[in-house]
């Protein structure tokens, strides 16, 4: 199909502007442009808050895991150092730490919370995850060997009710042999520091300490539950992670990122494309809805296309004006439904925040969604996507009205006339 001339455009965007006796025409084009505008904007917002919810949960997932994990499979690793001098060796990795993981319960009073003890070495653990950067109170530096302190996260804290400072409990499944047989361990801790992520698992179920304190605290002696990697990339840990698994030596196990919270990104990814075709749906429905206005325009304009015809138009030339003024509600309505989508997907805390306070409601629960805000990012290749799709559909929408407009015999529209 040729480019439309000057007489063809010109008539395009009459129709669609009509007035007086078409204005009830115009009305269902502008709702025709509308359902477009609102298609748009729903998809692009949509998709930009799924694609924030998505970076945002990994990043403050890998602000209390690592990239990489390489642990013992049957217990703690004692000859640690020659494996991190491997691990060293991969171009890709950037940092190492080891660290010391158990299970243990919190005590205070007569509260009492489980979680999961980590033993780090705060010199290296900056190194590997951000969690100082996630410090409430405190630094990572404060957990010296010998000290028994500890860093709490926020909820674990707030649910065990006790501050910087104070005194907290922890009983270890590693029991004590006495003659009256197997005690639990019990030691008591110092809270020096609290930390917040925004991430629910992390904040009320991890607890730091100092991993010559959990070496001693588990009976590891010298050895280690494994070793934590970042990577320059963290898009190629498991690539990195499939090598060290054909190449370190028996008796590891390594894991990355991807694997250990597959679930929540499994979710996350299906549930994007489900929104993804609900909402396709609604742009096609709004596209196709073009599809009656034309039809409605061709009809009430046949007299006009019959004198066009004997004026010496030929059908393709009908066939384009038609063609324009589906293309005209179109591009207005992708035009709209970007700009729209665009400026609230960019502004969604604010917009967001002021729902929440106008109808006094909570969009975002941490202990359902892990995260405590919501994100947006707007990735241009989603945006481009969508507009063109919706100019796709648009175009396809006109193709049959126009064409019926073509086929009109002159001498039978204007025998009544």
């Amino acid at each position: 199909m040729a480019f439309p001339s000057r007489y063809e455009l010109e008539l395009g965007v009459r129709y669609v502007l009509a007035k007086r006796r078409n204005s009830f025409i115009s009305f269902i084009s502008l709702i025709s442009m509308l359902g477009i505008a609102l298609g748009v904007a729903a998809l692009i917002i949509v998709i930009s808050v799924m694609n924030g919810f998505q970076s945002e949960l990994r990043e403050r997932m890998l602000a209390a895991t690592a990239h990489v994990e390489v642990k013992g499979l049957d217990g703690p690793m004692s000859d640690w150092q020659s494996v991190a001098t491997v691990l060293k060796k991969n171009p890709e990795v950037q940092a190492i730490a080891p660290y010391v993981q158990g299970e243990g319960l919190w005590i205070n009073g007569e509260i009492n919370k489980p979680s999961l003890v980590r033993g780090i070495d705060p010199g290296t653990e900056v190194l590997v995850a951000t969690v100082q950067q996630h410090m409430k109170v405190g630094t990572l530096d404060l957990l010296k060997p010998g000290e028994w302190g500890v860093i709490l996260g926020v909820d674990l804290a707030r649910s065990l009710g006790v501050r910087v400072g104070e005194k907290v409990a922890l009983v270890t499944p590693q029991g004590t042999v006495t003659p009256a047989g197997t005690v639990p361990r019990v030691k008591s801790f110092t809270v020096v520091g609290l930390f917040e992520i925004g991430w629910i698992e992390a904040d009320s179920r991890v607890a730091l300490i100092h991993v010559k304190d959990a070496q001693r605290l588990y009976q590891f002696g010298d050895a280690v539950t494994g070793i934590r990697v970042k990577l320059n990339d963290l898009m190629q840990a498991r690539s990195v992670a499939d090598l060290w698994l054909r190449t370190l030596p028996p008796g590891l196990n390594v894991s990355d990122w991807t694997t250990q919270n597959a679930s929540f990104f499994k979710a996350v990814q299906l549930e994007k494309k489900v929104m993804f075709i609900i909402l396709t749906l609604i742009v096609a429905v709004a596209a196709f809805n073009l599809v009656s206005t034309l039809v409605m325009v061709v009809t009430d304009k046949e007299s006009d296309i019959a004198i066009l015809r004997t004026l010496g138009a030929r059908p393709l030339s009908i066939m384009q004006i038609f063609v324009v003024q589906g293309a005209i509600i179109g591009v207005a309505g992708t035009l709209i439904g970007l700009t729209v989508g665009l400026a609230v997907a960019l502004n969604i805390d604010l917009v967001v925040g002021t729902i929440e306070k106008i109808f006094g409601v909570t969009f975002i629960d941490k202990t359902v969604y892990l995260i405590t805000e919501l994100p947006s990012k707007v990735v241009p290749a989603d945006v481009l996507f969508i507009v063109l799709m919706s100019l796709g559909l648009s175009l396809l929408a006109t193709l049959w009205p126009s064409w019926r407009a073509s086929r009109i015999n002159p001498a039978e529209a204007l025998r009544y006339d």
